[in-house]
């Protein structure tokens, strides 16, 4: 009878702690939420992945996975909706753009809260998709595109990501910070090393490059190295420059002959080049525009002179680009 009384009382205590261990977790009508989260010391144990998450905030079209620590029964996927927004069990709907994770579990834990469901929830919010963290490339780059590059990045990183530069590729890039889309920044693409390291600045996922493209103009014909080259650092070039920089004239040039083709609204225009006497110095010595064309035919034959600009246009299409030291 005895031993039967104590099985009892013992059988009795320990219902009665599992009783008020759940009391812990569960929130009672009558009990203020006044208790403090009891979580792990560090959030990164509860989730591997959650060494980048300070570096990336919620947008639309993440993916988030919302657990509840303790609870494996309280875990759900949710998907950011295009205002920002995501649903919840018990909880609704939650605007959750532009927050960091730890902002976000910060805020699910006390919205749990104030409903009175828990007294100490821990969250835990991990971004299964990051659909909003991609740095987009654009402009004369080889691979333009949007590279999802998670953390903080370098420029010239995220450059050799998207293959470089093209030969066209102009002397700064426009950086414009997702944290400031109005406004963006211009930094130099220089070559010399010290200039390189100071102007390699972060890039943060979310971030828009574009790199600008720089002035060609092109030199076809009877020349010794027909090509294009660029104007560097938005410097104006010369017809006579122009001429140098291909090496000089051909061994039969129609120098009477050459014309410059001009790009314009309406299409290509001609306009005739007095090369014989800008290289006397009997003419002046043409300002160059972005895109001009110069064509020198050859004295062979009188075909070759009687070349339409369009013919012209073709030449000059993938032609080799020089850029200058």
């Amino acid at each position: 009878m005895k031993r039967g009384f104590l099985y009892f009382a013992v059988l009795a205590l320990l219902t009665l702690q599992a009783a008020c261990v759940f009391a812990q977790t569960v929130a009672s009508p009558t009990v203020p939420a006044k208790v403090q989260p009891v979580a792990p010391e560090n959030k990164s144990d509860a989730a591997p992945n959650s060494g980048l998450r300070h570096d990336l905030l919620i947008g639309a079209g993440d993916l988030l996975e919302v657990s509840l620590y303790g609870m494996p029964d309280f875990k759900t996927d949710a998907r950011v909706n295009s205002e920002g927004q995501i649903t919840l069990p018990m909880l609704g709907i939650l605007g959750v753009e532009g927050l960091s994770v730890e902002q976000a579990e910060t805020l699910i834990e006390h919205k749990l809260i104030e409903k009175g469901l828990f007294n100490n929830p821990h969250i835990i919010v991990f971004q299964k998709e990051y659909a909003s963290q991609g740095i987009s490339v654009a402009g004369e780059v080889q691979k333009p595109g949007i590279y999802p590059l998670l953390g903080s990045r370098k420029l010239y990183e995220v450059l050799s990501a998207a293959g470089g530069t093209t030969p066209k590729a102009g002397s700064y890039a426009l950086i414009t910070h997702r944290s400031n889309p109005e406004h963006s920044a211009r930094v130099p693409l220089l070559t010399g090393a010290p200039e390189s390291i100071s102007n390699n600045i972060t890039i943060e996922p979310g971030d828009t490059i574009f790199v600008s493209k720089a002035g060609v103009v092109y030199v076809v014909g009877d020349v010794r190295q027909p090509g294009g080259f660029i104007m560097e650092n938005g410097n104006n070039i010369t017809v006579l420059q122009a001429i140098a920089l291909a090496q000089g004239i051909g061994p039969n040039p129609a120098l009477n002959a050459a014309r410059l083709i001009r790009k314009a609204p309406t299409g290509p225009k001609e306009i005739p080049l007095a090369l014989n006497k800008i290289l006397a110095t009997q003419a002046p010595d043409l300002q160059l525009e972005s895109e001009d064309i110069i064509f020198v035919p050859g004295s062979a034959g009188k075909s070759a002179a009687k070349r339409s600009a369009e013919a012209i246009l073709q030449m000059a299409t993938g032609i080799a680009i020089w850029r200058m030291p």
